[in-house]
């Protein structure tokens, strides 16, 4: 499966998770499951794409539609990753459902909203016209593989985003 492919399902998935957290505010045991399972999602997710999906954009992106370049983009979404994990992570600090838990998850639900919508404009659509279509099927493969492992347990740690882009962009 395309990596690309693989990103856009997580999207998804994310999207479903957080409406989730909606339609469950109420029941307090399941809100704790839902966002405890989101949370750890989101930080595979993130990993993964740091993995197997920026380096590469780095090594062989332009930059796509309002983006200036590869490293504009990447340097942006790992400061998003950064910030989604530190709203989930102080929503963690709080009682499930209470006001300062949703002010939490709202601002994580803000920053991953914005974050996707600017990788799916800006880094999938730079990647998709630069990487060949065989080696997005390998990234997917090890991306997928990386997520299969980690998803339901992951914590990531956090990057400064000027290191870690001269730590990929040659790679």
């Amino acid at each position: 499966m395309d990596i690309v492919d693989c990103i856009l399902a997580d999207h998804a998935q994310q999207r479903r998770m957080f409406a989730a957290l909606d339609m469950a505010r109420d029941d307090t045991k399941a809100l704790g499951r839902i966002f405890n399972r989101l949370k750890h999602f989101l930080e595979a997710h993130a990993e993964a794409e740091e993995l197997y999906f920026y380096p590469r954009l780095l090594q062989l992106g332009k930059g796509a539609l309002d983006s200036d370049s590869a490293e504009e983009t990447t340097d942006d979404a790992i400061d998003d990753h950064n910030k989604i994990a530190e709203a989930a992570e102080s929503a963690s600090k709080h009682d499930v459902g209470s006001g300062d838990w949703w002010k939490c998850v709202d601002e994580a639900n803000l920053q991953n909203s914005k974050h996707m919508s600017e990788e799916e404009r800006q880094g999938l659509t730079d990647f998709r016209r630069r990487v060949p279509l065989e080696e997005r099927i390998q990234l997917g493969i090890q991306y997928l593989g990386f997520e299969a492992k980690h998803s339901a347990d992951y914590e990531r740690e956090e990057k400064e985003p000027d290191t870690y882009i001269k730590e990929n962009e040659h790679a």
